[in-house]
This record gives C-alpha cells, structure tokens and sequence, in this order.
C-alpha cells in the first residue's frame, strides 16, 4: 500500500504597501507550525525584499488582461488582483492549493482544510445572503477556472457590473457552475464578529477565540497588530489589548 502524502500548495499574494514582508514572513511561520503535510509555500509579488528564503517568490502573473497587467488602480483596489492567481498554468503549480489572506491568525490545524472534496471551498460570508463567500481562505486545483479570467477579459464592464469585489466576483462566477462549496463556518471566525465581546463586556473582557476555530479573519479594521495592541481602528469598537494573537501571530 502506498502512504504517501499527497504534497499540497499555499498561496498567498502581496502587491504594494498595505502589507510588508514581515506579513508573509509570519504566514509562513504560522503555516509550518500547523500543516503537518508537505507542502510548497507560494506569494505571488510585485516585491520581493525582505521575504524569507522558505517562501517561493513569484511574479504576480500576467494574465493578458492589460488593466492586470499593468495594474491600474482599480485592479489594485478590493483585491481584484488576487484573481491572478486562477492563471493557468500558475508556474509549475499542480494539485490542490489552499490560498490564505496576509491579514490572518492560524490559530489551529490547517490539515483538514484539504480532506473535503471539492473544486472550490471557501468561507460563508458572514453578511451576505446570496452566494457570496470570504476568499480570506480559499481551496481549488492549481490552473483551474481560467474560465473566470477569461470572463472577465472578454468585458470587464459587464463581468464586474453587479458585484463590489473580487470575491464576489469568483464566488458568485463558481457558483453558477454549481462548484461551490463552504467550510464548516466554525474553522474560520471573523475577529470582529466573533472574537469581539458584545458592548459593553468589551470594555472589560478580552476577544476571545471561539471553540472550534482554526483560522481568525482580520477584515477592514483592526489588523492583527493593531489588535494586539489593543487599537480597534473605529472610534466606536473598543478592543481591549488581545495577548493570544502574540502566542500564534508570529
């Protein structure tokens, strides 16, 4: 009998100044520390000063969409530019890759994110109805649903007319082919909506990691350093200085 491990993939993207070095450097970390499968770690950049030899550098792939290619700013703007990584071939990338936003907190196994079946598994978005899903944490077959760029070069206008962002873009393109599936929403918590006590047990009780979860998704504001300093970034969300995030943000 063959016990081989399937090797995986782990992809993450960073392009202009949102976010330095230090947040891939401490992905990667996070990532050695919690997926006990062998794996290729990938960021897609357009700077690659300062990342750690581990990590497998790569240009942010031309696609043949000049507004991508060229990245004018609304392609840099509400994370559109991630799509590039459904190009195909992506380098020399085969088999399932689980994609990671910069902006996260491992704080559990990554090992079962890559049991389910599926083509494209991703997070529920906590405040939409439809479709929708959060790309924070995504899982699909390096070089598959090119099918999405090419959609999107053939009239970007038409292709980005009812959605606000790419991930409503490629959850709701996915999901009409009926390929979409989610996590079991308890691995993936959102810090605001669910680490955060209610007002105005805020003020007095630090954020919490909720039973179950694996990953804690940082969107818009605070970032996790703000929150392990205690800044909420809002005058109206009081987050008290949040210890846990030292023990597994590094």
């Amino acid at each position: 009998m063959d016990n081989t491990v399937e090797q995986v993939n782990v992809l993450c993207i960073k392009w202009g100044d949102k976010y330095g070095s230090d947040y891939v450097n401490t992905l990667y970390s996070m990532v050695s520390r919690n997926l006990s499968r062998p794996f290729r770690f990938i960021c897609l950049t357009d700077e690659a000063g300062g990342i750690r030899d581990e990590v497998e550098v790569k240009d942010i792939p031309k696609i043949g969409f000049k507004d991508f290619d060229e990245k004018h700013p609304w392609a840099k703007a509400h994370g559109w530019l991630k799509l590039t990584c459904f190009a195909n071939p992506l380098y020399d990338l085969q088999g399932p890759t689980l994609f990671l936003d910069l902006d996260i907190v491992i704080v559990g196994s990554l090992d079962k994110f890559f049991e389910p079946e599926g083509d494209f598994l991703v997070i529920k978005e906590w405040d939409k109805s439809d479709a929708t899903g959060n790309t924070s944490v995504f899982r699909f077959e390096a070089g598959a649903h090119e099918d999405a760029l090419d959609y999107l070069k053939q009239d970007a206008n038409k292709a980005t007319a009812d959605v606000r962002n790419e991930q409503e873009y490629i959850t709701q393109f996915v999901d009409r082919q009926n390929k979409l599936k989610y996590w079991p929403e308890q691995w993936c918590r959102s810090f605001k909506r669910h680490c955060l006590r209610p007002f105005p047990f805020s003020f007095f009780q630090q954020p919490r990691i909720p039973e179950g979860a694996k990953v804690i998704i940082f969107h818009g504001k605070p970032h996790p350093d703000d929150a392990l300093r205690g800044r909420s970034g809002k005058w109206y969300r009081k987050v008290l200085p949040t210890g846990w995030i030292a023990e597994y943000w590094r």
